[in-house]
């Protein structure tokens, strides 16, 4: 007795798309060819911007960006911000000046200190987020002017920069050999660890679950609240870091250092392909970005460009940010609507 069968399905009409092309298409490798056109076009156009002595302060400048954004990459994913940083390494390096005035002499113990206070800053923000429930953008727009005011209580308008030589020298000493700061190694070690934990472990997986749906992560088990004040303390001690290091790359501690330079931050942040409004980017893009702000700033110094006007170009990538990777996704969904849908074809009985 012949029975109606269903054959396997047709070879579909259009194959799924190769990994290469989804990489070359994605976000990540429109950065990578722009900061490659970047590099290219003001080494041709700009005196000294190829050379080694340019990339230098370029990764100079770079480094407390970087070393921001990893741990902020992760709060932005998670659907939250910290606008508080900048004045967090502002504090950072008015309590170790002073602490450094009054008579404490080691390293270690300044290190030590410094990144408590600014794990300690950014359980201050975790706790009001996550403990009274209050939005992350009101909170640390509270805690910027806050923090920024106590520098200045505890600093005020002094500048100490009594530090030893071999401090502030061994903190822009290049790598044996090279140009590079050795303080890359650091940012380098760091960004594996960061790695590490968004894309090999439960808990990467969980901020991207937290950032499209808090509520559903909960009922899921997720601990929302805890992992979300973690990534405030981690983010505050990233602050920390940066500020110790900034305090040494100019030798000199004052209440309005790292003036602004949230913005650099989410900018980088956002221009890597972090949605603002969580549950969506990656590490390698923001990098990137990090690096093509860097280069795009310093070439443009080289060129001798008002200070006003990198603010203004800060302010255009910082839109282009939000901008672009959304008009990458919306032309990658269309062209994905456009293809033919696979025919599947029966025997005939």
């Amino acid at each position: 007795m012949a029975t109606d069968t269903l054959a396997d399905p047709a070879p579909s009409t259009t194959r799924e798309t190769p990994a290469w092309r989804r990489l070359l298409g994605s976000w990540d490798a429109v950065l990578i060819l722009g900061l490659l056109i970047v590099v290219l076009a003001a080494s041709a156009t700009i005196e000294g911007a190829g050379s080694p002595r340019f990339y230098r302060f370029m990764a100079l400048e770079a480094i407390p960006i970087a070393l921001i954004a990893l741990p902020m990459t992760l709060v932005i994913i998670t659907g939250e911000i910290d606008l508080s940083v900048a004045s967090t390494v502002g504090l950072t390096c008015a309590v170790l000046g002073q602490l450094w005035h009054l008579g404490v002499t080691s390293l270690p113990v300044l290190v030590a200190l410094s990144l408590l206070l600014g794990a300690l800053l950014g359980a201050v923000n975790g706790l009001f987020v996550t403990g009274f429930g209050l939005p992350s953008l009101a909170v640390t727009i509270g805690t910027l002017a806050f923090y920024r005011g106590l520098a200045y209580v505890v600093l005020g308008d002094r500048a100490v920069a009594d530090y030893p030589p071999a401090w502030t020298r061994n903190a822009i000493a290049p790598i044996p050999g090279t140009v590079v700061p050795w303080f890359v190694l650091v940012l380098a070690a760091l960004a594996v660890v960061f790695g590490v934990v968004l894309y090999a472990t439960p808990v990467g997986r969980a901020l991207y679950a937290i950032g499209n749906n808090s509520e559903a992560s909960a009922f899921a088990g997720i601990p929302v609240a805890r992992t979300k004040f973690w990534l405030f303390v981690a983010t505050g001690a990233m602050a920390a870091v940066a500020g110790v290091f900034w305090t040494f790359r100019f030798a000199s501690a004052r209440a309005d250092n790292a003036t602004g330079l949230e913005l650099a931050v989410v900018a980088a942040v956002l221009l890597g392909g972090v949605s603002i409004f969580g549950g969506r980017g990656g590490l390698v893009g923001v990098i990137a970005a990090v690096a093509l702000l860097g280069v795009l700033r310093n070439a443009l110094q080289l060129a001798n460009v008002p200070a006003n006007a990198l603010t203004i170009v800060t302010g255009t990538l910082l839109v282009l940010s939000v901008v672009g990777p959304n008009l990458v996704r919306m032309t990658r969904e269309r062209l994905r609507r456009r293809r033919p849908t696979p025919i599947v074809e029966r025997n005939p009985s």
